[in-house]
């Protein structure tokens, strides 16, 4: 079965920096996926992608040695099994904020005996090889979202979950859920202590802890705490930013950092 790159790197001790793909387009998968991302994330919650979408922009990803991950819209098994039948090496699953609902997540994501997962790889079996099945189970990434205060709560019981690779850290959500305005990177004190527990605790575990940054500043707060899996940004983001830092440069024909 073809290697998994995150695998690998968490084998060995290190940290993981995945792409975020929020446009529906197999031309900005491929661009994004040969940037030197370890993994490429195709979000189907958020994003405006759909699963039409992402089949072409998953086969793009696959040019590359960047692992193919997918956010699924929400916890429910038929997306789920769609996006890892289609090749997804990883899925990060919104909103779980109970043991009951991190085990159904990972039961959808694991075959017989580890789970319920259908059998029907189709595109899988092409990007993995024949003995897809045989190692599914132990190549694919589960990854929890822990995006609300209920969810901190539960955390020692989410984290016993059987088969669970990692979580990941939804900060825009958590702080809404903690009262505070949503956005990339917060500091509020309350939810900063909230993220620090939750490195803490997934080290005590065993688990993979991830999170979203929207900075270079952030990501290095982050990678401090024990962070291994850190999402910078997004496609849509990059192109926004980089347009809006430039376009007005180029009008009033000043030097402009990103401008070539």
């Amino acid at each position: 079965m073809r290697k998994s790159k995150v695998k690998e790197i968490w084998a060995n001790g290190g940290e993981v920096v995945t792409g975020w793909l929020g446009i529906p387009s197999s031309i900005s998968a491929e661009l994004m996926a040969q940037q030197g991302w370890d993994a490429v994330t195709i979000d189907l919650q958020h994003g405006a992608t759909d699963y039409v979408d992402a089949v072409p922009m998953l086969q793009a990803i696959s040019t590359t040695d960047a692992t193919p991950f997918v956010r699924v819209p929400w916890n429910d098994p038929a997306i789920i099994g769609k996006v890892l039948d289609a090749g997804a090496y990883g899925v990060i699953c919104p909103m779980v904020n109970t043991a009951e609902e991190a085990d159904a997540f990972v039961r959808a994501c694991r075959y017989f005996p580890k789970g319920g997962r259908s059998v029907g790889p189709l595109r899988a079996s092409l990007y993995a090889g024949s003995d897809y099945f045989q190692h599914a189970n132990d190549t694919v990434v589960t990854m929890a979202m822990i995006e609300s205060e209920q969810a901190v709560k539960n955390l020692d019981e989410i984290l016993k979950t059987p088969n669970l690779d990692a979580i990941f850290v939804g900060p825009s959500d958590l702080a809404v859920t903690m009262g505070e305005a949503p956005g990339f990177d917060p500091r509020y004190p309350a939810v900063y202590e909230a993220i620090e527990y939750i490195a803490a605790k997934c080290k005590e575990a065993g688990v993979i802890p991830g999170i979203h940054c929207g900075s270079v500043a952030y990501g290095r707060d982050m990678r401090a705490m024990g962070y291994r899996f850190m999402a910078y940004l997004s496609d849509f983001r990059m192109l926004q930013m980089a347009v809006s830092r430039s376009l007005g440069a180029f009008r009033s024909g000043t030097v402009s950092e990103v401008t070539p």
